[in-house]
């Protein structure tokens, strides 16, 4: 009886064990699984940039399709006024057909057809501005064909606004604030300290001249004060540098050997993936400051940059520079780094500005020459068929 009884006390030990085992492991199948926050979010974000390009890889399609159409049909309108002799009325009465025959179709306006013509007139003879005619929208295209005159400042525009995705503000920003030509003067020691891919993408970030006319800033004024206003309109300040950069901190703090320096603006440039340090200077460039700055960047590859992060950029922004004394103070340093200038106003000086004519004085000088000019040809002829 006693050894029926231990059996039986056994079997219902073993099938309470089982029963607590089966419900312990059914607990952590009901569980939900953990996962740390910064993995998943970088997965969003991950999936965010692959919509986006997915997204632009259609528009780009789209914007394609539309440029290649718009350059047929003024290439088609060169050409048959060529055949046949046509004359400017020929666009009025097609704009009308055209509008007739698709009501719901933008884009077929006399004045669209024009520069339609005027795309196809002025690129087709450019081997520089041919392959790119499809690289940006039609608008960014008009605001182009309106401002800029030479075909490598249409080029470089072009290029810029399809490699930073610029809407129209930021191209008639960057056209207006003279990108092109300050690029053209920068001064920089990229090709020396970069790598190939990234020199390109530097140098168009770096300007020869900043306008900060948005700070009202008035003489004298200390660095501390410019730095001040420079982060009370961050905004502007940030637009005023060319697009894709953020704000990372001012009064950024590296200790090396246990003595503390200090950066007076961080930033970050998305599109190349660097640090960007700025140092400001309201008087005329020394030749060391490119070497505090050539520190500055050591540490800043050292203890702040990430292992996917492109090398460090220094901006040295001064009041007025001697392009001679830049040239050698950067010929021997090993970290890129690019020297501009800062103005504060885009107008004159009062006490300058009674030396110049106004807008309304040269235009009325400039018709008065023409004017001259084509009286004395007039005159010339007049003789000549005498």
């Amino acid at each position: 009886m006693s050894v029926y009884r231990e059996f039986r006390w056994r079997g219902q030990y073993f099938r309470i064990c089982r029963y607590f085992s089966d419900s312990l492991n059914l607990f952590k199948m009901e569980q939900p699984e953990r996962i740390a926050d910064h993995d998943f979010f970088n997965m969003v974000e991950d999936i965010k940039q692959m919509i986006k390009a997915a997204q632009y890889r259609a528009l780009q399609t789209v914007n394609q399709e539309q440029i290649a159409l718009y350059w047929s049909i003024g290439k088609t309108i060169v050409e048959r006024q060529q055949t046949y002799g046509w004359g400017k009325s020929i666009v009025e009465r097609l704009s009308g057909e055209l509008q007739q025959a698709f009501p719901n179709a933008k884009g077929y306006s006399a004045q669209n057809l024009w520069y339609m013509r005027q795309l196809f007139v002025e690129y087709n003879q450019s081997q520089l501005l041919q392959p790119v005619v499809g690289e940006v929208s039609w608008t960014k295209h008009l605001i182009v064909l309106a401002k800029c005159k030479d075909e490598h400042q249409r080029f470089f525009y072009i290029k810029m606004a399809a490699r930073h995705h610029w809407s129209k503000t930021a191209l008639t920003n960057a056209i207006a604030s003279q990108l092109w030509e300050n690029t053209l003067l920068n001064q920089h020691n990229f090709e020396e300290t970069l790598p190939a891919v990234q020199i390109e993408g530097a140098a168009s970030v770096i300007r020869d001249e900043y306008t900060f006319g948005f700070l009202h800033l008035s003489e004298p004024y200390t660095e501390a004060q410019l730095e001040q206003a420079l982060l009370s309109n961050i905004r502007d300040f940030l637009a005023s540098m060319g697009g894709d950069f953020t704000f990372v901190g001012n009064q950024v703090g590296v200790t090396v050997d246990g003595k503390h320096f200090e950066i007076d603006l961080l930033l970050y440039h998305r599109s190349l993936q660097c640090l960007v340090a700025i140092d400001l200077k309201i008087d005329e460039f020394q030749p060391e400051y490119a070497g505090k700055m050539n520190f500055y960047l050591s540490a800043l590859n050292r203890l702040y940059r990430k292992p996917h992060e492109q090398p460090s950029i220094g901006i040295i922004i001064c009041k007025s520079k001697s392009r001679t004394i830049v040239e050698f103070a950067l010929q021997d340093v090993n970290k890129p780094i690019g020297i501009a200038t800062y103005t504060l106003t885009e107008s004159l000086p009062k006490e300058l500005s009674q030396f110049f004519p106004t807008s309304q004085e040269l235009a009325e000088r400039v018709e008065a020459l023409t004017k001259n000019l084509k009286q004395k040809r007039g005159g010339g002829r007049q003789a000549a068929e005498e």
